[in-house]
């Protein structure tokens, strides 16, 4: 798998480890991440990776900051991204059956190293249900087409 991952100075060494965790398991990575912990703007990496997934050139996207909020606010107003702030597994895992989410984030200030694991791996194990769901998906991008106006 093609997967886009950006961080800011906050998550530094969280993304790194992640980044060779997640190269151990065979994916491909798209770093857009900052790789030293002098201060920068968050929402330009959360963007910079929604862009990558929202155009096809990565399957998916991971975002690191300190909490994982703001980060995921910015994949957020990219167009067709579904991007949702993590602390656990099992939020990881719904957010993908339930909301077909294609943009992870997570807080390196909130969640230590083995729980981020975790939560990647539940994240990309997980799989869309569709059913049900569709008709809320449907209506995600009805908000967006309605911003585009």
């Amino acid at each position: 798998m093609r997967i886009a991952i950006g961080n800011d100075h906050a998550a530094v060494e969280m993304k790194m480890e992640i980044a060779s965790y997640l190269k151990e398991k065979g994916h491909e990575l798209i770093n857009v991440g900052v790789d030293t912990k002098e201060s920068c703007n968050y929402a330009e990496y959360g963007e910079k990776v929604a862009e990558l997934v929202a155009s096809g050139q990565a399957d998916c996207g991971i975002l690191i900051c300190g909490t994982g909020v703001g980060i995921s606010i910015a994949a957020n107003k990219v167009n067709g991204i579904r991007a949702c702030a993590c602390s656990d597994p099992l939020t990881a895992r719904l957010s993908k059956q339930h909301n077909n989410s294609n943009v992870l984030a997570f807080g390196a200030r909130i969640i230590g190293i083995e729980t981020a694991k975790m939560i990647v791996d539940c994240w990309l194990e997980a799989e869309y249900e569709g059913g049900r769901h569709e008709k809320r998906i449907g209506y995600f991008t009805e908000i967006e087409n309605k911003q585009k106006r």
